[in-house]
């Protein structure tokens, strides 16, 4: 394993917990803010909000520097809007630091999804890619399950407290261990915006977008879920949240493996299609504790698997333009992550039940057929 990928990881890691944390602490926040949980559940919609609107605005503007420097930058201002969401006083100004701690996590993905095919030895691009996306699965593993503890039992403004000491750390490990890549030569925005005129990048994006939102309409709401359908004490979404994780980092790990040794499309499609059916089975059998668990595991791995084949088919539809497109196929998530909390919370508010998001999700994931 390379040390230039693991500062990717690092980053990888602090942007998955503040990403994911959410959905833990949702009831936590619900109480201490006075609002219901679908209107906390708009604060997962925010983050996602600001990931859409900062992945081709940062990277269109910082395109001329160095990888080395862009991700630096970036990960000050996951740091900054981190730490004023852990001491925002309100529901509104929590919204407004949410949607600004977005900003830099498509960029950063983006950027750092070109730098970890530029480090990659030969043939092993989609697997040096997933190094990266492990510092998702290990947050999903280590980083969510504690933050949701801390939450649960102390405070969750101490959570994003911890979050923003991992960017500080990620800045460091930036800094000493990633080596200077030069920048992009000839570098014009005008140019990188002809990717918009490309019909392929607009399929990969909704694909991913409408595809992934059925794993958020799901996960958005895992611990209503299990708490209020499966019977678990509110104790216990720690530890499921890490059987989650294990699943998601095994299933980021083969999906690389499937889009470096088959087609990227067709892993991509194949594995949406289990993730339809895969949702279908959650709302069946959340009423017992052995078979949620059993697909708590299985959705997640499923869930993350698609990612590495998604990234690498942007970045072969979108020769010359490969750092916008990486980041706009993190927009495309974070649209479905929106999408997903969103539209799965409109059933839950209807009175349907916490098992319905996960209809909601099943046909978005196979919307895309």
């Amino acid at each position: 394993m390379k040390l230039s990928l693991i500062t990717l990881t690092i980053g990888g890691f602090g942007i998955g917990m503040t990403e994911f944390v959410m959905m833990g602490i949702l009831p936590d926040i619900s109480h201490a803010m006075n609002v219901s949980i679908p209107v906390t559940g708009y604060l997962v919609s925010s983050y996602a909000l600001g990931v859409v609107l900062g992945a081709p605005l940062l990277v269109g503007l910082a395109g001329n520097y160095p990888p080395k420097k862009i991700l630096i930058g970036l990960m000050v201002m996951f740091t900054i809007f981190n730490g004023l969401s852990a001491f925002a006083p309100n529901y509104e100004l929590l919204f407004i630091s949410r949607l600004f701690a977005g900003l830099p996590h498509g960029a950063f993905f983006g950027v750092g999804a070109v730098v970890a095919s530029r480090l990659a030895d030969p043939g092993r691009e989609a697997r040096a890619v997933s190094v990266m996306f492990a510092g998702l699965t290990i947050a999903n593993t280590i980083g969510v399950p504690l933050g949701t503890f801390i939450g649960h039992n102390f405070s969750w403004r101490i959570t994003f407290v911890i979050i923003a000491l991992i960017g500080l750390f990620a800045i460091w490990s930036i800094k000493s261990w990633l080596p200077e890549l030069p920048a992009a030569k000839n570098k014009n925005i005008r140019k990188d915006l002809k990717l918009f005129t490309r019909l392929q990048p607009w399929l990969v994006i909704g694909i991913t977008a409408i595809g992934t939102g059925g794993f958020f309409a799901w996960f958005s709401y895992i611990a209503p879920l299990l708490t209020e359908v499966s019977g678990f004490g509110s104790n216990a979404i720690t530890p499921i949240l890490v059987l989650t994780g294990l699943g998601m980092a095994l299933g980021n790990f083969i999906g690389g493996r499937l889009a470096d040794s088959h087609s990227p499309a067709i892993a991509t499609c194949l594995l949406l299609l289990a993730m339809v059916g895969s949702l279908i089975t959650v709302s069946l059998v959340s009423q017992y504790q052995i078979p949620a668990l059993a697909m708590a595991f299985v959705t997640g791995a499923l869930a993350f698997s698609v990612a590495s084949p998604i990234q690498i088919l942007m970045i072969n539809a979108a020769k010359g333009s490969e750092m916008l497109a990486s980041s706009l196929s993190q927009a495309g998530f974070n649209i479905g992550n929106a999408i997903g909390a969103y539209l799965g919370g409109l059933p839950i508010a209807a009175g349907l039940g916490y098992t319905s998001p996960e209809w909601v999700g099943a046909g978005l994931a196979l919307l895309v057929f």
